[in-house]
């Protein structure tokens, strides 16, 4: 795993959002002033200036797509990034085949409130235009509030990259959900760069709530173990609350109606995770941890946790999924020019350790030409971006990698699709 805060190419310097809030010795992050939050609330007043809109490739499978969702409370755990907030909120979006669509809308990429903040953070992380983009404008292939298929099938979670947000995994999603899956993309808030929610709470004066990351956790050994097992938790409680969904209930804190049939359409037997960077480790290791899961993808997590002390030669405590190996299927999917030489070295070691154990259930693949962000929905906006002369050369190759998106964005759709279809084969 690797940040979405640095990138090797332009230097860490380039990658910050802000002054760093870090505490307790570099090792913590704050939730933030609410000086910050006011000007983040300032940033979020008005909608940006008309400008390119950005198109998302359509997904390939028979289905039509609904999408709804889902606003999601853990009482059992307080948030581990603001000690203001007593519990652990999630965001949640379900893709799923629909019985139909007819005069339903397509549901946009992003919530304005959330693209709005994403002008304001991932834009500076990732080089991305400052001005010339409409990010509210892209739309997804999925309709809000069609009435689910009444048909049993497997479900995925996805996980994304380290303060990456749900959304930059959609056209991936839609891809498996089109072929029959029922897909649930989970946002981590204060870690993720930013989240919306329905509403605000006495505890959660803005609805929107943005990152708390200021650098590569990599840099922060108990920052990263604090993320992960953070992680690894709102997985497990996602799966909770689709047991709730799957048995009648209505998991929604805010209590909003749900599409038809959603809840007979979890085949809650059969289910896969899947996630890039961050959200790989995540899944690799939820997949040791929790049997519930049936099988998972690590499109380019590290399976190690960062030395205590940094230097030449030193090396962090394998995580147990690494150490002892898996008896279920585990893809480890990379691309070619994984960040750095001193990141590939360090990926390899933990892969290669996951790949030593008997039996078979791992396997490793890769994408050639592209760079660690082609797992996301860059992989098709950042070359648009780039024609349009929007984006330069260098900052999309190190983005994405050279590769078009004619190539990449099926290879990486092929080898998830084709996956978790061998794994926990969909009724069409």
């Amino acid at each position: 795993m690797s940040s979405s805060f640095t990138h090797t190419a332009a230097g860490p310097d380039r990658r910050t959002v802000a002054a760093s809030a870090l505490l307790a010795g570099g090792l913590l992050l704050t939730g933030g002033t609410g000086a910050a939050r006011a000007r983040g609330r300032a940033r979020r007043t008005a909608r940006p200036a008309a400008g390119l809109t950005l198109r998302l490739p359509a997904p390939t499978g028979p289905h039509r797509l609904g999408v709804t969702t889902l606003y999601l409370v853990d009482r059992s755990r307080r948030d581990p990034w603001d000690a203001g907030i007593p519990v652990r909120e999630l965001m949640v979006t379900v893709f799923y085949p629909a019985r139909g669509v007819r005069g339903l809308p397509v549901a946009p990429q992003m919530t304005e409130g959330a693209a709005a903040a994403f002008a304001g953070i991932d834009v500076r992380v990732h080089h991305l235009p400052a001005s010339g983009v409409d990010w509210a404008a892209t739309l997804t292939h999925a309709h809000p509030g069609a009435p689910a298929q009444p048909v049993r099938r497997p479900v995925l979670l996805y996980s994304p990259g380290g303060g990456d947000p749900r959304t930059l995994g959609t056209g991936l999603a839609e891809e498996l959900a089109s072929h029959g899956h029922v897909v649930v993309t989970v946002d981590h808030p204060g870690d993720a760069g930013e989240v919306e929610f329905p509403g605000t709470t006495p505890y959660r004066t803005d609805p929107v709530r943005t990152t708390v990351l200021r650098d590569d956790p990599r840099q922060h050994p108990a920052l990263f173990r604090t993320l992960i097992d953070t992680r690894i938790a709102d997985l497990r409680f996602v799966r909770d609350q689709l047991a709730v969904l799957a048995a009648g209930g209505s998991p929604d804190a805010a209590g909003r109606a749900l599409p038809d049939h959603l809840g007979r359409a979890l085949d809650l037997r059969r289910v896969g995770l899947y996630g890039h960077s961050a959200g790989g480790t995540a899944v690799a290791e939820a997949l040791y941890e929790d049997r519930r899961f049936a099988a998972a993808a690590n499109l380019e997590g590290y399976l190690d946790h960062p030395p205590e002390r940094p230097g030449p030669g030193r090396a962090g405590e394998l995580y147990p999924v690494a150490r002892y190996g898996t008896d279920r299927p585990l893809l480890l999917l990379g691309s070619e020019q994984f960040i750095g030489a001193r990141g590939r070295k360090e990926l390899a070691r933990s892969w290669s350790a996951m790949l030593a154990h008997p039996g078979g259930r791992t396997r490793r693949r890769q994408i050639d030409g592209a760079a660690h962000w082609v797992f996301t929905d860059y992989a098709a906006l950042a070359p648009a971006l780039q024609a349009a002369g929007l984006m330069t050369a260098a900052d999309r190759d190190a983005l994405t990698g050279p590769v078009g998106p004619a190539r990449a964005v099926p290879e990486v759709r092929h080898h998830l699709r084709a996956f978790f279809t061998r794994q926990l084969p969909p009724r069409c």
